[in-house]
């Protein structure tokens, strides 16, 4: 496979090219694990465990992820959940007022958000039948001022992955940044694009902890990419932006890998089980088929059934406003018991 040609310089903004970032005082000084007094940071002096700055750059948790991931630790760029890690992408690439990024929906909120927030038009181009991307559309709306495309795969509200073939030609055609959000990736038997990077140097993929890790709350996205886009980002990004508690729990859960995919493997096999039971719901008209931790599920009315289900303590997701997706609700694979409840009280309100 040959290397694409792809100048980072050519679409970044020029301010921020030309921007010097922050140094921090832990930027300037990093320990080696010998006993330091530390007189540089106006700290606090007296030990608690979080009384000192966090690492700005996160080493320790990128030297496991970078493991873990097979990829180099400057390939890695870590933000307060993903969603800042995809503002980064806005601020550092998309000019406000001028840039326009593409979406694919029924995709991701967010992006269209982000866009807002940093004055970027957002060119919508429609999923085909099957939540397929429509390369040729696609690549019809792009013109000189389209800097970003996003795909979201496994894709969120919808469950399923793109196609490889779509991918390729939207990453080989399209002289812009490509961000695959790859939220779901740990629950779908195809294949992370991360080891394609080396490739595509217009490509940035976007993971989480919030989904397969089980550490929503503790806010923590990884984003990976060639090294020259992880060095524009680091300019931009906040100091200190993944606090000292958030590291320690996140290094924790990835060198515990091994109960991560415990977790996963429970979670597929629920998936299936409630896939099985919810075709035998007769308002359930067509369950369409996932590769993430949820079940987009087309039935008769999605309004009446979302407020029968929370009437009954049950709170599921009702994306019946997204284009294609009229009458769904969709489902996350909760614990055994959870989707026997779920079951239950719709085979109750399906009598």
């Amino acid at each position: 496979m040959e290397n694409i040609k792809f100048d980072i310089k050519q679409i970044v903004r020029p301010n921020v090219l030309g921007l010097s970032p922050y140094s921090s005082a832990r930027d300037e000084y990093v320990s080696d694990g010998s006993t330091m007094i530390f007189l540089d940071a106006n700290e606090n002096p007296f030990e608690n465990g979080v009384n000192r700055y966090p690492d700005p750059q996160q080493r320790s948790l990128k030297a496991e992820l970078a493991k873990l991931k097979g990829v180099s630790e400057t390939n890695i760029l870590l933000g307060n959940g993903s969603d800042e890690v995809l503002d980064l992408i806005f601020r550092a690439f998309c000019e406000p007022s001028v840039d326009n990024i593409i979406t694919l929906p029924p995709t991701y909120g967010m992006y269209k958000v982000l866009a807002d927030i940093n004055t970027i038009d957002n060119r919508k181009v429609l999923l085909q039948t099957g939540f397929q991307p429509d390369v040729t559309k696609i690549l019809e709306t792009v013109d000189e001022y389209t800097k970003v495309i996003f795909l979201c795969s496994p894709n969120n509200p919808t469950g399923n992955s793109f196609s490889e073939e779509s991918i390729i030609s939207i990453l080989e055609d399209f002289n812009g940044l490509v961000v695959i959000d790859e939220a779901y990736i740990d629950f779908s038997s195809k294949n992370s694009w991360l080891q394609k990077i080396e490739y595509y140097p217009n490509l940035v993929i976007t993971q989480t902890l919030s989904k397969a890790y089980g550490l929503a709350g503790i806010r923590l996205g990884l984003c990976y990419a060639s090294e020259e886009i992880i060095n524009i980002l680091n300019k931009i990004k906040p100091p200190y932006n993944v606090n000292e508690l958030t590291q320690q729990r996140a290094l924790e859960r990835v060198i515990n890998y091994d109960k991560v995919t415990f977790e996963v493997s429970k979670i597929l096999k629920e998936r299936e089980a409630l896939i099985k039971a919810l075709s035998k719901i007769s308002f359930v008209e067509k369950i369409y088929e996932s590769d993430a931790n949820f079940v987009l599920v087309k039935i008769d009315d999605a309004n009446k059934r979302y407020q029968q289900l929370l009437e009954l303590g049950i709170v599921v997701r009702n994306r019946s406003t997204q284009p294609l997706c009229k009458n769904t609700l969709r489902f996350t694979v909760g614990t055994e018991e959870e989707n026997h409840k779920l079951i239950d009280e719709m085979i109750k309100i399906d009598n």
